[in-house]
């Protein structure tokens, strides 16, 4: 697996993580489950991306920001500070 995909795996598991702690671990795992191209496991944790990393990224970020508005966005920025290599899309 290309380095790459691999930071995309990761920063996607750890939002998803993060969010567990807010939303709790079944609407986190859920959320993220229900966004095409995202395959997650049971435990939340993603284990590949179909289709162009970035746009999964964006999509779990506005499905979390739909759920808990400001408070997915400031643990999401936190998150995104340790993946400089990956930008935000808006």
């Amino acid at each position: 697996m290309e380095d790459n995909k691999q930071q995309y795996l990761s920063l996607l598991s750890e939002i998803i993580a993060k969010e567990m702690m807010i939303l709790g671990p079944d609407m986190a795992i859920l959320t993220a489950q229900s966004i095409d191209g995202l395959v997650v496991d049971k435990n939340g944790v993603v284990t590949d991306i179909v289709g162009y990393e970035a746009d999964a990224v964006k999509k779990m970020i506005d499905e979390y920001q739909k759920i808990s508005g400001v408070a997915a966005d400031e643990v999401i920025n936190s998150i995104f500070e340790k993946y400089p290599q990956i930008k935000r899309i808006t």
